[in-house]
């Protein structure tokens, strides 16, 4: 029944910590899922340094995904859209030919909280790479829930237990935020050929086999997954259709490696227009020196 379980690996962002579980050695994607950060939990303290935010940077070939469970990030992008997002809302920023945003703490800055979500990142299929570059915001009306058994249930995107969140995506796919209390146990049904539960918070049990929070369990296909909680715990349901072979590196997700090298002369060259209230500064590529102010816009 599992095929693999991934542990989270912890990286430093310059100011908190994220646990990164895709995209892994072993298993690159999920479906179309082909990145996916755990993002705390962390307490900041009123007043933390600026050098916590996301300064503009770029995408192409994907869909990035925001989902909060505390606390609370100002989007910004180059389509000239500025969203907050809050709990259990989604932001679905779809890069196509290429986007640049910046994700913002200042709510967070001035009054101090607890910061914890996920960040995943789906790649777009052929059809749709070079697709216009879209902003969604979805507040939790546009999102089905269901309780009962002692399980909670939140579509995020995609078809899943027979509903359809109004999230526009691009491929088959399913994404579901669940809590389940101690004791309760929930199935997750054999209709997608590739699916991954991730342990957010708790503990679970699948197959006799105990996952702790920070773990991923990749299921072959085929069968219903029952999934158990030993203690109140918080689960991510994510996978769907695969859409082929994917390149990755840094920001930027592509079906042929010759699109990528595009990608990072476009970005080194200034070619992809920043966001209007993020003109004076980026992230420039790895490796490459620190950018002059203002030389982009």
């Amino acid at each position: 029944m599992i095929d693999l379980v991934i542990d989270q690996r912890r990286k430093d962002l310059g100011g908190f910590e994220v646990g990164r579980v895709l995209p892994f050695a072993k298993r690159r994607m999920v479906g179309p899922f082909i990145f996916f950060d755990h993002m705390g939990p962390v307490e900041f303290a009123a007043g933390f340094a600026k050098t916590v935010d996301v300064r503009p940077h770029p995408h192409i070939g994907l869909s990035t995904v925001t989902y909060l469970f505390d606390g609370e990030i100002t989007h910004r992008d180059s389509v000239g859209v500025t969203q907050q997002i809050h709990p259990g809302e989604v932001n679905w920023m779809t890069a196509g030919r290429g986007i640049t945003h910046s994700e913002r703490f200042e709510t967070l800055r001035a009054h101090g909280g607890m910061m914890h979500g996920i960040q995943a990142w789906v790649a777009l299929p052929d059809e749709a790479e070079e697709t216009d570059p879209a902003f969604a915001h979805h507040g939790v009306g546009d999102l089905p829930t269901y309780e009962g058994g002692g399980m909670w249930a939140r579509l995020i995107a995609g078809k899943a237990f027979g509903a359809e969140a109004k999230v526009k995506t691009h491929s088959p796919l399913f994404y579901v935020h669940w809590r389940l209390d101690a004791g309760a146990t929930a199935q997750l049904p054999a209709e997608y050929p590739e699916r991954a539960a991730y342990v957010a918070q708790g503990v679970v049990e699948i197959d006799g086999r105990p996952l702790q929070a920070g773990q991923m369990a990749v299921f072959a296909p085929g069968k219903p997954v029952p999934i158990t909680a030993t203690t109140d715990a918080v689960v991510m349901l994510l996978g769907g259709e695969p859409v082929g072979e994917r390149f990755i590196e840094w920001n930027f997700v592509a079906s042929s490696k010759d699109r990528l090298e595009q990608a990072k002369a476009d970005w080194r060259a200034g070619r992809m227009k920043l966001p209007d209230a993020d003109h004076d500064e980026f992230i420039p590529l790895p490796g490459d020196p620190p950018p002059p102010a203002n030389a982009m816009s």
